[in-house]
């Protein structure tokens, strides 16, 4: 099936060409990549990667198609995506319907045909940065005035996207009867809440800018969950206040990735962003405590700066490609949180013990 052109452009002006997938038109975002050998239908629909093209390194992407099952929201979340080449047709029988179809009606512009090992060492040397692709913009000059159009988009720096990627409304989540936890949502992954739900927890989700009155208020709560989600931690300074509050109540309180950051921030921790993230299901992690070493799932573009801990809060786990934080803990209290992403799937299943460790802080 012969499909249109289409291109991948970057603010310093590097365009990559290829073949137009998914919907007509074009779409700006930050330009990232993730390096997992599977796991794309759980990238595509994770909130946290809302406003980000991203470029999978993976050859083949597609060959499994869709199960609803595996979505970890209720929509694809990315604002554009790019591989090397996008199958036409599955073979799974789980799959139900191909990948292209569903990117089409999403209204998502991908791409394909690009030299993408080209593309990932571009931006491992140069840093994650925005860009757009298109099928609008064919001919040079078009392609000179895309990325134009690039250098006026905002930078990921300073962008609050965590207040829209959630519920708008709140949401009762597990069975009741057992310890009631209140999740604060900056984007959170449905396998989280299964997660939770599995330890015999349930509670409500609330949308991020709930303030800690309106939390309180639908209580009583035992613990309390930060999530995963996109964007700048620093752009959500009323969340920052709202986990301190919570904090003051003496509970137990657990946060991935964003809830991490966020958590760093109340404590006094300062964040910032990476060069080029952490994205993809094989990141080694050492834990501090016992030396062990675990394979992980992370998708993040800013972290917990490891110099600004202050005194009470213990590092906990570490990446060992670039020694950045990935976990603390608050000496002394209940209260722990992790950079990468026990709960992901797919992925490896060698941190699942976190949710064990608060469930059972909560008392189950």
């Amino acid at each position: 099936m012969r499909r249109d052109p289409a291109l991948l452009a970057l603010e310093d002006g590097r365009v990559f060409r290829g073949t137009a997938a998914g919907a007509r038109g074009t779409a700006f975002g930050e330009v990232v990549f993730n390096t997992a050998m599977a796991g794309y239908q759980e990238t595509l629909t994770d909130p946290s990667y809302r406003g980000q093209i991203v470029v999978m390194t993976a050859s083949h992407v597609g060959n499994y198609g869709l199960a609803k099952d595996d979505a970890e929201s209720d929509r694809i979340q990315v604002s554009g995506f790019c591989a090397r080449a996008f199958s036409d047709r599955f073979s799974n029988p789980r799959g139900e319907e191909a990948l292209l179809p569903a990117l089409g009606r999403a209204g998502v512009v991908a791409i394909d045909g690009v030299d993408t090992r080209a593309l990932v060492r571009h931006l491992r040397s140069l840093g994650a940065m925005r860009g757009a692709v298109s099928t609008e913009h064919a001919s040079e000059a078009e392609a000179a005035a895309l990325v134009a159009a690039i250098r006026e988009q905002p930078r990921m720096e300073g962008a609050a996207l965590g207040l829209s990627a959630g519920t708008a409304e709140a949401y009762r989540f597990g069975e009741p009867g057992g310890p009631r936890v209140a999740v604060l949502d900056y984007g959170v992954k449905r396998n989280i809440l299964r997660k939770l739900a599995a330890r015999g927890l349930s509670g409500t989700v609330f949308p991020a800018a709930a303030t800690a009155g309106e939390v309180a208020a639908a209580g009583p709560w035992d613990g309390f969950f930060l999530s995963n989600g996109p964007g700048d931690p620093a752009a959500l300074p009323a969340c920052v206040g709202t986990i301190r509050d919570l904090l003051a109540t003496g509970r137990p309180l657990f946060g991935i990735c964003l809830g991490h950051q966020l958590l760093g921030l109340a404590l006094g921790a300062r964040t910032f962003k990476l060069k080029f993230g952490h994205r993809g299901v094989n990141h080694p992690v050492r834990d501090v405590a016992t030396g062990a070493v675990s394979i992980t799932s992370q998708n993040h573009g800013f972290a917990v700066d490891l110099a600004t801990l202050p005194d009470g809060l213990a590092l906990t786990h570490v990446n060992l490609n670039d020694g950045t934080c990935e976990g603390f803990r608050l000496e002394g209290r209940p209260v722990f949180a992790v950079q990468y992403h026990p709960e992901s799937a797919p992925g490896p299943h060698d941190s699942d013990a976190l949710f064990a460790e608060f469930a059972s802080s909560l008392g189950r």
